[in-house]
């Protein structure tokens, strides 16, 4: 995935719309083009894959807001927002309204990835047979991720009520190619959306190469159900998942920390993966810069600068541990998180560091003595050693989330969906407050009359 540019997405909307352009003109006019005349051919098919990554990376999904924002409404005790957004303010504030713009745009975004993972699953046949493995994974990876964030951002947490009746999003498996009375989807259970992603990413898993480039792997899928079964609290599952990548031999981490975010100097430079990516978009001057850059980066290194994080948090690291590294005042003395400086740095969706630290935490819930693939201390000591601190003597889940929260801050919502899964109230709302829940955009309720609006909006 070196260059998921915009003329990729463009392509399609060309094919979609314009693809009767060639048929004579005295033929009967209609409004929808068909399917099996917008995606023709095996090349017609990889377009349109290319597309669904190439949507999937823009800033209002994976190139920062499926990330970004669950952040912001849970890092009050962390960082202060400084930004003149009234949209993400509202975030910061805990106060959606139901029209939201970023969050409709969100909603938007990862459905138009869906709906092109759709498409490629439904005219698979057409890609050669030594392609169509691969094809269809990738399809089923980018669909089975998109549900899951959906199913955890617009639905209550698995923990939170009874997750086979708690209403989760809409789960499409076909493409939309017609708006009618048809097209009205109503929203499936929150243990129904798990379900799907399991499915989706458990077929990827088993259909995509171990390696592919900066595409989907074998690996990445693995790696996000690890994240999924975490999340879920099925413990054995997200150890497992988590050991396949880990012994893979395939990933390792950085020497330094601070090499998982690079840069290089000036801006516009992309910077390829890393050995501890799992899996991450390509951000280029193409595709255009990233959310996380545009919110954390000051104007230094070409950011807003709109979030400034609180000395406080800093104190929590140990004495020597180098994590502290990428936290650095800028020419206006204002701490900033550096991770993400690089105006075109990759989003990094999954890395080596959090497959550890799930498997520490998941065997630990399992048994004090349980190790499944290696024992928790062994697991979260080689995370400490690359940070240049102590070994601990022993591990408890504490440690493991003390780690997590050092670990990977700011990388995947983590604030938000930690506290959501260990049942810990997000400043000053308790962790299952219906304000924690994104609402329904308001236009899709407007337009469809089987969806059903969260509480509260």
């Amino acid at each position: 995935m070196k260059l998921l540019t915009n003329k990729y997405f463009y392509t399609i909307s060309i094919f979609l719309i314009l693809g009767a352009c060639n048929k004579q003109l005295n033929q009967q006019p209609y409004q929808q083009i068909q399917q099996s005349q917008a995606i023709q051919t095996a090349a017609d098919v990889q377009i349109t894959l290319v597309g669904a990554y190439n949507r999937a990376g823009l800033s209002d999904v994976y190139g920062g807001g499926a990330y970004l924002y669950p952040d912001l409404m849970a890092t009050q005790t962390v960082i202060n927002w400084q930004g003149t957004y009234q949209g993400l303010t509202q975030l910061v504030g805990q106060t959606i309204p139901n029209d939201n713009g970023f969050i409709n745009g969100l909603w938007a975004g990862a459905y138009q990835v869906i709906n092109q993972a759709n498409n490629v699953l439904a005219n698979i046949k057409k890609v050669a047979p030594a392609d169509s493995s691969r094809t269809a994974g990738e399809a089923r990876f980018l669909r089975g991720m998109v549900y899951f964030d959906l199913v955890r951002l617009f639905g209550r947490s698995w923990n939170d009520g009874d997750p086979t009746k708690n209403l989760g999003v809409p789960i499409v498996l076909t493409p939309t190619v017609d708006i009618n009375s048809g097209s009205y989807v109503v929203r499936a259970t929150v243990a129904q959306g798990y379900q799907q992603s399991i499915t989706d990413l458990t077929i990827a898993e088993n259909e995509l190469p171990l390696k592919n480039n900066f595409y989907a792997s074998s690996y990445a899928a693995s790696a996000l159900l690890a994240r999924l079964y975490l999340q879920k609290g099925d413990f054995a599952n997200a150890a497992s998942e988590a050991t396949k990548v880990i012994g893979s031999g395939i990933y390792s981490l950085n020497a330094n920390y601070t090499d998982e975010f690079p840069y290089p100097g000036g801006i516009a430079v992309h910077v390829d993966n890393t050995p501890e990516d799992i899996f991450a978009f390509q951000v280029t001057n193409q595709l255009g810069n990233n959310y996380l850059h545009t919110f954390y980066g000051s104007a230094d290194f070409a950011g807003r600068g709109d979030i400034v994080v609180q000395d406080t948090f800093a104190h929590e690291f140990e004495t020597g541990d180098t994590r502290l590294n990428i936290y650095i005042h800028d020419s206006g003395n204002i701490l900033r998180c550096d991770k993400f400086d690089n105006n075109y740095g990759n989003v990094h969706i999954v890395r080596l560091a959090e497959l550890y630290l799930i498997r520490a935490e998941s065997n630990l819930q399992l048994s004090a003595g349980s190790a499944i693939g290696d024992l928790p201390l062994n697991d979260i000591n080689i995370i400490r050693k690359r940070a240049g601190i102590s070994p601990l003597l022993v591990a408890t889940v504490a440690n493991v989330l003390t780690e997590r929260r050092h670990e990977l801050t700011f990388e995947g919502g983590l604030f938000f969906h930690d506290a959501k899964r260990l049942g810990q109230n997000i400043t000053p709302l308790s962790y299952s407050s219906p304000k924690l829940v994104f609402p329904i955009p308001l236009q899709d309720i407007n337009a469809n009359p089987k969806l059903i609006q969260n509480p509260g909006y």
